[in-house]
């Protein structure tokens, strides 16, 4: 049934009679609203089409001295987007067909005709029209989307062979659409080890998210580029591939000249601070050389300079030992460890600490030993350097350590929580930065040696903390991690 609005319609025929007949039949279609118009020749007609103001047409195949087939691409060329149903007196197959192809919606016989039959053309005619426009809508909106969009975006055959491109892709390429139409990416990748990956991932068929490309334009131009894909069956059961470029040239470059501020900027504050560590002991011995020089040979205060002397002479030598162990990691040397035993010796080794501090120590190991390749001695300096973080974090008699492994897919994951006082938000992007600490009488080297170790151990770091609730360190060793070759 047909229920709503007005349905607006016109019935194009040279024959008065046959359109009251249409007219009386559409008007009897029980539900229906329809203002039901009429025009007799081709001119009219067009006009009719024109305005946009009809929901559906009725139109005679024979007009005069033109068909309906005419008015059929007429109203092609004008956009029309109303339902057409094409009119004959008697049944014909070839016009039938011409009909349908030239897109009409229904071709129905005069003779045939009753209310129930066109009731069902029209219900039928108004919803694919309906149907049609949604999709030349979304066809629209997404042709501006790839069109207006301001990364590459392309379809091709499953090598790659350009197929539709936008402007952005003539762009980036340096090529028109038509010259392009002639290529493939792999004419403009000219990395083999790149083309070899995206190769493999087309021969597997799985989709790419953000691959890192180099793309030579016409001009020799080589830009850095970020490279998605995903794969789709076409009406033919052919694979296409549609494919988006980011070009970010530019943001590396950026990133590349901030890196080098940042380098900078770091250097200057480590000789700043690194001046700093190393002026300020040596204006003491200086001042107690010149003291002591004053002195006669057998004062007493002699011996209070001298170990002034010595106990600055040792600061200065601790910070330049740990400043070295900071460029050491080339010098290590991996072997096969128990992941289990360099923890139960790095707590071993700050036992006496855990003791005077009265912490209480919870440990969760897996079953089994678990192995990595590892520098045994740099690592237990670097588990070390964040247990006495840890210990020195907590308050005295009420401190408890819990350091535990886990054996996940892909990674082995050490744990060392704390219940101490926490780190500020702002500073733990500066946790690992050499010679920056929280502590009175810290030298801020401790965990920037850690970092430097677990990082040539492969190894990742993330640290979580609350204030006044507590620390947690999670390294993680990746199984895939293989001994660095020695020669």
């Amino acid at each position: 049934m047909l229920k709503g609005s007005l349905i607006r319609t016109v019935i194009i025929d040279d024959d008065e009679d046959d359109y009251f007949i249409i007219a009386e039949y559409i008007k009897g279609i029980e539900g229906g609203k329809f203002q039901v118009d009429w025009c007799d020749n081709y001119r009219e007609a067009i006009e009719k089409i024109k305005t946009g103001a009809y929901d559906i047409f009725f139109i005679d195949y024979r007009l005069g001295s033109n068909t309906g087939l005419e008015i059929l691409q007429e109203a092609a060329r004008l956009d029309c987007d109303a339902p057409i149903v094409i009119l004959t007196g008697k049944g014909n197959r070839t016009i039938d067909i011409a009909a349908m192809q030239s897109g009409a919606t229904d071709y129905l016989i005069k003779s045939e005709l009753n209310t129930e039959k066109l009731e069902r053309c029209i219900r039928y005619s108004l919803d694919r029209a309906a149907a049609l426009r949604q999709l030349k809508e979304r066809e629209y909106k997404y042709r501006n989307l790839f069109e207006g969009s301001k990364d590459a975006v392309f379809i091709a055959d499953i090598n790659l062979h350009f197929s539709e491109v936008n402007h952005a892709a003539s762009v980036l390429f340096g090529l028109n659409r038509e010259e392009l139409f002639n290529c493939g990416l792999f004419d403009f990748m000219k990395s083999p080890s790149q083309k070899q990956g995206v190769t493999e991932l087309l021969r597997i068929g799985e989709n790419v998210t953000d691959m890192e490309i180099e793309i030579e334009s016409r001009n020799k131009e080589i830009k850095s580029c970020l490279f998605s894909i995903t794969f789709q069956r076409n009406a033919q059961d052919k694979w296409l591939v549609h494919g988006i470029i980011h070009d970010i040239t530019n943001l590396k470059k950026a990133e590349i000249a901030n890196l080098q501020a940042q380098k900078l900027a770091a250097n200057e504050r480590l000789m700043r601070i690194l001046a700093h560590e190393i002026r300020n002991p040596l204006n003491n011995i200086s001042l107690s050389i010149q003291h002591f020089e004053l002195l006669p040979a057998d004062h007493e205060k002699q011996k209070n300079f001298v170990d002034i002397i010595q106990r600055n002479s040792n600061r200065i030598n601790q910070s330049i030992t740990e400043l070295l162990d900071l460029t050491r990691t080339g010098e290590l040397e991996f072997k096969k460890y128990s992941l289990q035993e360099i923890l139960n010796e790095s707590l071993a080794a700050v036992e006496d600490r855990i003791h005077l501090q009265n912490i209480k120590v919870e440990k969760r190991f897996e079953d089994g030993t678990i192995e990595i390749s590892a520098d045994k001695p740099k690592l237990k300096i670097a588990f070390s350097n964040i247990l006495i973080n840890a210990i020195e974090a907590m308050e005295k008699n009420k401190g408890k350590l819990d350091v535990s492994m886990t054996a996940e897919k892909e990674n082995f994951t050490v744990s060392i929580r704390d219940n101490g006082i926490g780190i500020p938000e702002d500073t733990l992007p500066k946790l690992f930065e050499p010679f920056f600490t929280l502590k009175k009488n810290g030298m801020g080297l401790g965990l920037a040696a850690s970092y430097s170790i677990l990082q040539s151990h492969s190894a990742r770091i993330q640290v979580e903390s609350k204030l006044n609730e507590g620390t947690n360190f999670i390294i993680s060793f990746s199984k895939n991690h293989q001994v660095p070759s020695t020669s």
